[in-house]
């Protein structure tokens, strides 16, 4: 035990490390290849799996000929789903969102019917990976074609062809949130009945790709009857619980790892197939297996996000105060209902009002199935939709009203000083300043220099016009807490959990039920123990996504991972240092109250000279010579942290769009964001996600979009087709923040992760149109290639292949109504 009496001999107090750039510990491994991923896994005696797809959206399985693979080089075994039925259950579906939900069950490998292009109906187990993949080809099918429902407007009226007989509908649920049956607003319907203005509109959010970088992979290694599974995943816990419910083998016996994970964006927030079926076929076979997708495999076969059809009501009067807000979704499902598919939209119900205050408020959804690839949840989940439609209903109704759109907003905004502030939805805002945001973006971007570049080039007839988009936004994120989702019917809580284990030599390890796929945990959370404890930085090492190393935790998504999973890492150092202060009070002869704690050492008070490091009695405790008769010889600590709320991040995105009305040729000249984000621990991180935000979301106005047939195939199940940006496709970026901390967890983060691609992608539709407004443009349907602004300018219409106008899925003319007179939809513009 040493005892510090001199001051000179004391180390300096380390530099704070919360609002340092510090570069990720965790990229040099990353950038170099010096990982592990889990397809770089190579086991002794490890087999291989190819998955036999179906070619057909929709049909029933009459007859599996599978002789001839078998007997193919290399080939071990091939497996059908009839092989299977007994064992593989269903793949579970954790969010069940009304009481009477329908839910058809999901079988990992298809039995008797396929419900999209892509299911897997056989796999084949091959010695070699080529071996596997060359016998998929001599598996033979007999299909019995069934019609196949790609239109959820259609497959909801009556009559339709169904995706599933067996249910009797294509209709999952009916959510309705009402704000005046919850008693958090007024009368929605009355205020639509009072109101001078009523602007309606559809909206389209379309189908999207994860399209993450490291293609999904699994690897199950059977050891009597322990299993351990390497698995390209977001949630190794969660994977667990689940994989244990479907198959049977009990929790404590499987291990579930997920090494470096490259990306996910929600696209490995899943239980997927394949794993399952690796799973069943390491214990069937005693021998560890492997399957890795391919990228059409990714493409086609992983979940999809958003699919959205929106009707959006906007109530005002002719001042631009609004009175209410009314949204009808139709939200695709996809053939089945996957691990939150159907929670989805429901979360974004809550985000629709925005940072906007409705004091009326309804919204309705209902889940369709489809016989395309099941959606789930994509970077935002629910809230990049939401805000979409509050952006640009906000947009339509500035120009009904004559009024400047940042002018509306302003009126209609909450106000810094009425925070916290409890929304129509129910939701208690914590803390912001939407007007300073604002002014800070308006100034980064150069407003009013563009405004008058605008003018000028319209007032020339320049065939390319210059417009500018706002999305002023707030979202719900720290997912969680578990009350919370237990009112919502999620089937797991929101808490997380860390430990902190002091070591003998001064290193400290902190386990994280946190799991990254990219977000630099290692290097944040370092950081966050380096300034609790006070030790080095380099001192610290971050352990995560291994169920028997971090045996607790509830994962990544939900931009919840410094909110809730750092607060735990800070709650467990609190801890440590209240353990220590036992042990280093008893070593320094002094009262536990006499002692202070700053920088890493423990003095006593009145006596700066005198003293220990947090490392000295992590030794001390170690060798347990003397410490108190009373304490375990340990001050390692856990600790789990439920939040009360969530934390609401906000910002303001302004994009200037050059639009060339000759081509249709779009072009985002400057794009401006200032974002509070709450404390910001590692900025250069937060700027990593903000740009990577930035990408996505810009990527859904512009560039992506899952296109399925008529008949049902995905016509964009390669990177030719499916158009994910460079970044030579991206322009800069210029980045601000304010801050205002949240106020539910001591780091006062607020979140970051989905920030960029909810906002970005409002602001550049409604940049765009801004630009054509003028040329009788009402509506472009995303992703606004050339040809759909073309299409827009010179033909009418949202420059899609559907009409916006006409007949809705909820029996009734879509109308646009203003100062009280009803104009149908269809004069918006030509067929669509």
């Amino acid at each position: 035990m040493t005892v510090t009496e001199d001051p000179a001999t004391q180390a300096t107090a380390p530099e704070k490390e919360i609002g340092k750039a510090r570069r990720r510990k965790e990229d040099a491994r990353l950038i170099t290849g010096r990982t592990t991923w889990t397809d770089n896994m190579v086991l002794p005696g490890m087999l291989h799996l190819s998955v036999v797809r179906s070619p057909v959206a929709h049909a029933r399985i009459t007859a599996i000929d599978v002789s001839a693979a078998a007997e193919a080089p290399g080939v071990v075994a091939v497996l059908t789903g009839r092989d299977l039925a007994d064992e593989q259950g269903s793949i579970p579906c954790a969010w069940p969102v009304t009481p009477d939900m329908v839910n058809p069950g999901h079988p990992s490998i298809a039995v008797d019917q396929v419900n999209h292009v892509g299911e897997a109906v056989a796999v084949i187990v091959g010695r070699s990976r080529t071996a596997a993949a060359d016998a998929v080809e001599l598996v033979d099918v007999d299909y019995d074609l069934l019609p196949p429902v790609l239109d959820m407007e259609e497959a909801v009226r009556e009559g339709a062809d169904l995706v599933h007989s067996s249910i009797g509908t294509n209709t999952s649920y009916h959510f309705v949130f009402d704000a005046g049956e919850a008693g958090t607003g007024t009368d929605t319907e009355q205020a639509f009945a009072d109101a001078e203005v009523v602007v309606s509109r559809r909206f389209v959010n379309q189908r999207l790709i994860p399209a993450f970088m490291e293609p999904r992979s699994v690897v199950v290694q059977p050891q009597g009857d322990n299993y351990t599974m390497w698995s390209a995943t977001q949630v190794p816990h969660i994977l667990r619980v689940m994989l244990a419910s479907v198959t049977g083998v009990p929790e404590h016996k499987l291990r579930v790892i997920a090494p470096d994970v490259g990306g996910g964006f929600g696209g490995k927030l899943q239980v997927n197939p394949e794993e399952i079926l690796a799973l069943l076929i390491a214990r069937r076979l005693g021998k560890p297996v492997k399957w890795t997708e391919t990228r059409s495999e990714s493409l086609m076969t992983a979940h999809h996000g958003r699919d959205q059809i929106q009707f959006i009501d906007v109530a005002a009067d002719r001042e631009g105060n609004v009175k209410g807000l009314r949204v009808r979704l139709l939200a695709d499902m996809g053939a089945y209902l996957r691990l939150i598919t159907p929670g989805v939209p429901a979360l974004g119900a809550f985000m629709f009002p925005g940072i906007y205050k409705f004091p009326a408020y309804r919204f309705e959804c209902d889940g369709v199935f489809t016989t395309k690839v099941p959606t789930d949840a994509y970077r935002g989940a629910g809230r990049p939709e939401a805000t979409f439609a509050v952006e640009r209903i906000m947009d339509e109704l500035a120009v009904e009203l004559g009024m400047d759109p940042l002018e509306l907003r302003r009126k209609n905004w909450i106000q810094s000083q009425e925070f916290p502030f409890t929304t129509v939805a129910g939701l208690e805002y914590d803390s912001g300043d939407y007007d300073t945001a604002t002014q800070q973006a308006l100034e980064l971007v150069g407003y009013d220099e563009l405004r008058e570049e605008q003018r000028r080039r319209r007032e020339s007839g320049d065939p390319v016009q210059l417009g500018i988009g706002f999305s002023t936004f707030t979202e719900m994120c720290g997912l969680a807490p578990s009350r919370v989702l237990g009112s919502l019917s999620f089937g797991a809580g929101g808490w997380e959990h860390a430990s902190i284990r002091m070591l003998p030599t001064g290193k400290v390890e902190v386990v994280t039920g946190s799991t990254p796929h990219g977000q630099g945990h290692e290097t944040a959370w370092s950081q966050l123990v380096a300034d609790s404890l006070g030790v080095p930085f380099e001192d610290v090492e971050v352990l995560h996504g291994d169920t028997a190393i971090a045996t607790r935790g509830l994962d990544t998504y939900g931009s919840r991972s410094l909110v809730v999973g750092g607060t735990a890492v800070v709650k467990a150092a609190d801890k440590v240092i209240a353990k220590a202060r036992k042990v280093a009070a008893h070593l320094l002869e002094a009262s536990e109250d006499d002692l202070d704690f700053t920088g890493g050492r423990f003095s006593v008070r009145g006596t700066p000279g005198t003293g220990m490091s947090i490392q000295e009695v992590a030794l001390a405790v170690f060798a347990a010579h003397d410490y108190p008769e009373d304490v375990e010889p340990s001050i390692d600590a856990d600790a789990t942290f439920d939040p009360v709320n969530f934390s609401f991040p906000h910002g303001t995105h302004v994009c200037a769009m050059e639009v060339d009305t000759d081509t249709g040729f779009v072009k985002i000249r400057k794009y401006a964001c200032v974002d509070d984000v709450g404390t910001i621990v590692n900025p250069l991180i937060v700027e990593g996600q903000v740009h990577g935000g930035l990408a996505q979301g810009i990527a859904q106005a512009l560039y992506e979009e899952a296109v399925y047939d008529a008949d049902g195939n995905l016509t964009t199940g390669t990177f030719v087709d499916y158009l994910v940006p460079s970044a030579a496709d991206l322009p800069h970026f210029d980045t601000g923040n304010t801050v205002h901390v949240a106020p539910g967890n001591p780091i006062g983060a607020k979140g970051v992760g989905e920030a960029g691609c909810i906002a970005s992608t409002p602001a550049v539709v409604n940049a765009a149109l801004d630009a054509v407004r003028h040329l009788g443009v009402r509506d472009i349907r995303m992703p606004l290639t050339p040809e759909r602004v073309w299409r827009a300018i010179h033909q009418g219409g949202d420059g899609g292949d559907r009409a916006t106008a006409g007949s809705n899925a909820y029996g009734g003319a879509q109308t646009e109504t203003t100062a009280g007179v009803s104009t149908p939809a269809s004069s918006l513009g030509g067929d669509r």
